[in-house]
């Protein structure tokens, strides 16, 4: 298959070149590679083509990611056929070795319409870093045990069949799937998770195997990560609300349901712990919660081991996981409150 590379990139003048350098860097190289500078005002254009690749200015784009993807991929998937696969990476990505190979020999089987990577993260950020390369080590521990079998495409990096994509621009035309009859719906937060859903409602399989690995940046402060985040969980869920109650959507509304078990739980489990504090004179648990806590202390180290030795015992600690744990929960609690009083959406 012949594998194009489409990257957006906005004002990525410090990363590009890694992320290019990742690409010449495959075991089976794409055949192009395509840096789509969307309203750049930094030197992103100028490094890209120092490393030899192909530079598309976006026209008018307001719709940041998406609305750029859509403007390279409304004219390349017309003159694409069966043989070409398109890979869409993220400017803050860099792919290990073997990825492209391993993605292109999953997809020529004809089992699958996309294949998609599990990542971890970059060095940096202190503390709010260290947390954030835990999560992504224990999401790419979970793909791993339900064998690549993954519920979202993320916009990391995943490589797509062409004809996957021109279904996708046939559906939506023929009012099938929501949106406009482009690639990536814009009117939504989180284009790559509906994305995944719109191929998935057209029939069609993904997958996420082990061997897609890559890096990509981690969110440096709190704020950063606070915005990231509320970005994703509320356009997951307002995904949902477009697609309603489907065979495919379940899964996800079941996520969604422990998500707010987790916040009932999770508040309960701290208000227990500051009524034994202030009005019992020290901290009681109960068996109950104390039974609560072992299983979530247990949960914690085991599912960071392959971070190593330190990371497992912050983790043996609980507080210290605990804090990254309350501000995740904090921020879902804020999804589902702009997403039932309907409040703007910005991305």
């Amino acid at each position: 298959m012949r594998v194009t590379v489409l990257i957006p990139a906005h004002n990525e003048a410090k990363q590009i070149t890694e992320t290019i350098a990742s690409l010449r860097r495959q075991e089976r190289p794409p055949d192009h590679i395509i840096v789509i500078a969307d309203n750049c005002t930094d030197a992103t254009a100028a490094f890209a083509q120092l490393c030899g690749v192909e530079i598309v200015g976006t026209r008018g784009n307001k719709h940041k990611k998406a609305g750029a993807l859509n403007q390279v991929l409304d004219q390349l998937l017309p003159i694409f056929g069966p043989e070409d696969a398109i890979m869409v990476m993220d400017a803050d990505s860099a792919l290990d070795p073997g990825f492209i190979r391993h993605g292109i020999d999953y997809l020529a089987d004809g089992r699958y319409a996309a294949v998609g990577g599990t990542f971890t993260g970059k060095p940096g950020g202190g503390a709010v870093g260290m947390f954030q390369r835990n999560e992504y080590a224990r999401y790419a521990r979970d793909v791993r045990r339900l064998q690549g079998k993954a519920l979202v495409l993320t916009g990391t990096a995943t490589i797509f069949r062409a004809t996957t994509l021109q279904e996708v621009v046939a559906a939506r035309r023929s009012e099938r799937l929501p949106g406009l009859p482009h690639v990536y719906d814009v009117r939504v937060l989180t284009e790559d998770n509906e994305l995944t859903l719109a191929i998935l409602h057209l029939g069609f399989r993904i997958l996420c195997p082990p061997e897609c690995t890559l890096t990509t940046e981690v969110m440096p402060t709190w704020r950063e990560l606070a915005q990231q985040r509320l970005r994703w969980k509320r356009g997951a869920l307002e995904n949902l609300l477009d697609y309603g109650w489907t065979p495919i959507t379940r899964p996800y509304w079941g996520r969604q349901l422990l998500s707010l078990v987790g916040i009932l739980v999770i508040t309960a489990y701290l208000s227990s712990l500051a009524y034994s504090a202030i009005w019992l004179g020290g901290i009681q648990i109960s068996p109950i919660w104390a039974g609560v806590t072992l299983i979530f202390m247990v949960e914690r180290v085991v599912t960071v081991r392959q971070r190593g030795k330190v990371q497992m015992a912050l983790a043996g600690t609980i507080v210290v996981e605990m804090i990254f744990d309350v501000f995740l929960q904090i921020v879902q609690a804020r999804a589902f409150w702009q997403a039932a009083w309907r409040k703007e959406r910005k991305w």
